[in-house]
């Protein structure tokens, strides 16, 4: 079921009707979203996989609880009836046990995501003992069993959540509850990555929005469409003809650098604007969800950018990886390994390629490069003022978009030796007649001319659009916004390609 159709337009409606007309009490509110949900997933055609989300989302629940009755036993009923020499003699072994069963939890949800989605990728390193019966074996598995969707945001999502609970957040002891957590269908496939103690205190109180907060809600979905389908899915169409593998070796440097230039608006505009309708959608549930984008080409320095993009991913690896590996606590040389190791996951979370983990290691290398650079700063209060002042910061945002750019090559292409030859042909490689004729006249009846100023003018859009909210702070007011909503969802219709694209993030 796509998000920006009409079907999900009929599923929303029913959903509501139930959930705020039909459903009277909170238990049955959670039903309706857990049964909406699974029907949701089930739309994707993959409800073979089904049972999979559903064997998380017990042993999960399992596992928080056992942690949840360890702690109360640790520290209420040990602590109240035995007496004090017993009591400090059996904590420490009490710590030990939940540590155990924390750490049983977090390699149960890794192995799961493992099972499901790298299977191929590990048999395809090993190909080298018996190249024939296991790269075939790995061809087979990548060909016949898709990952399920939305698995890495899940896992992830899972692994929080015990981890909080370890360390002393209350765990629930109501299984519907985690159920529509886990399963709210708006966030199920590509997230935002949701912690569990942000999402169901909300649970408790809900409330129909106010008229402000509904306009806020249909503003966010509209807008979210003509992100994506009136901007990223045109841009797309473009990407695609450039970076065709069949094709890649007749464009020429100009063609390669107006894809990476287009592929890098097409990835923030896709995400982003599917995050705009989750959000919008989450809003008419009562429920807000965090914010996942915060102008990240805007960003001065490869570390704001990683503050400000995919936020939710951002947060859980600091909080999860890199603060529990000592963070920048232990030294300079440390925290570039933890840098380094915490990118490297990221590239692998994103999928199952080499390209990946490239992609991956040159951002932990930037990143590394930053933190060099900004300690030797530091010391220097002349060029520390300089990085601060308004030319220092037009400086940063100049270095550092090409180079967050131009690592979306191996993002997009993460065969390596599609990506490779790529960057080998992005200084002095001649185009083909023929693939210019067929790309630019036939195809998108465009110069490359014409696409650079509408690259241009988007990336001016985003300026404008950050000027007036972040820096003047002045936003529409929501009488204005609900003017504009049945205009936005009629430009969509009436000007949408007619080839409906999946969001990308649904294939990580």
């Amino acid at each position: 079921m796509h998000f920006i159709s009409s079907s999900y337009a009929i599923f929303l409606g029913l959903t509501l009707g139930c959930y705020w007309g039909i459903a009277r009490t909170q238990n049955q509110k959670l039903w309706t979203i857990v049964v909406s949900s699974t029907l949701f997933y089930i739309s994707f055609r993959q409800l073979q996989y089904f049972p999979i989300i559903l064997v998380m989302i017990l042993v999960n629940y399992w596992i928080g609880k056992l942690l949840l009755e360890s702690q109360i036993i640790e520290y209420k009923e040990v602590q109240d009836r035995l007496g004090e020499d017993y009591f400090h003699r059996w904590l420490p072994r009490g710590k030990q046990q939940r540590r155990r069963v924390a750490i049983g939890g977090i390699v149960f949800n890794i192995l799961l995501l493992v099972l499901a989605k790298y299977i191929p990728f590990l048999l395809s390193i090993l190909a080298p003992a018996n190249p024939l019966a296991i790269q075939s074996l790995a061809t087979a598995i990548k060909i016949n069993f898709l990952p399920p969707l939305g698995i890495s945001f899940l896992s992830f999502e899972s692994i929080a959540y015990l981890i909080d609970v370890y360390k002393g957040s209350p765990a629930t002891g109501n299984l519907l509850k985690y159920a529509a957590y886990k399963s709210f269908f708006p966030k199920l496939v590509s997230g935002p990555i949701t912690h569990y103690h942000q999402f169901a205190p909300q649970l408790n109180n809900l409330q129909f929005p106010s008229l402000d907060r509904l306009t806020e809600a249909g503003w966010l979905i509209a807008s979210g469409a003509i992100k994506k389908t009136l901007i990223a899915d045109n841009l797309a169409m473009f990407v695609r003809l450039i970076f065709d593998p069949n094709n890649l070796d007749r464009a020429g440097s100009i063609d390669l650098w107006l894809a990476i230039f287009a592929y890098g608006l097409q990835l923030y505009l896709d995400f982003s604007g599917y995050v705009d309708i989750v959000l919008g959608t989450a809003i008419l549930f009562g429920i807000n969800l965090p914010t996942n984008f915060n102008f990240p080409y805007l960003s001065t320095s490869i570390a704001n950018f990683w503050r400000r993009w995919h936020i939710s991913l951002g947060n859980w690896l600091r909080d999860y990886i890199y603060i529990p590996l000592g963070g920048s606590r232990l030294g300079l040389i440390r925290t570039c390994l933890n840098l380094s190791i915490l990118m490297l996951i990221s590239g692998i979370w994103h999928g199952a390629d080499w390209g990946y983990l490239m992609w991956g290691g040159i951002h932990g290398l930037a990143l590394i490069v930053h933190r060099l650079t900004s300690t030797l700063t530091a010391k220097n209060e002349s060029i520390a003022q300089f990085w601060q002042s308004k030319f220092g910061h037009i400086c940063g945002w100049l270095l550092t978009q090409p180079f967050i750019f131009v690592a979306w090559i191996w993002f997009r292409l993460p065969n390596l030796q599609q990506s490779n030859l790529v960057f080998r042909h992005l200084w002095g490689y001649p185009r083909d007649a023929q693939f210019v004729t067929k790309v630019y006249v036939e195809s998108i009846k465009l110069t490359d001319g014409q696409i650079l100023s509408i690259l241009v003018g988007l990336t001016i859009a985003m300026m404008v659009a950050y000027t007036f909210d972040r820096l003047l702070k002045l936003d529409l007011n929501w009488h204005f916004k609900l003017t504009l909503i049945p205009i936005c969802l009629y430009v969509v219709w009436l000007l949408s390609p007619t080839e409906s694209l999946a969001f990308i993030y649904f294939d990580f």
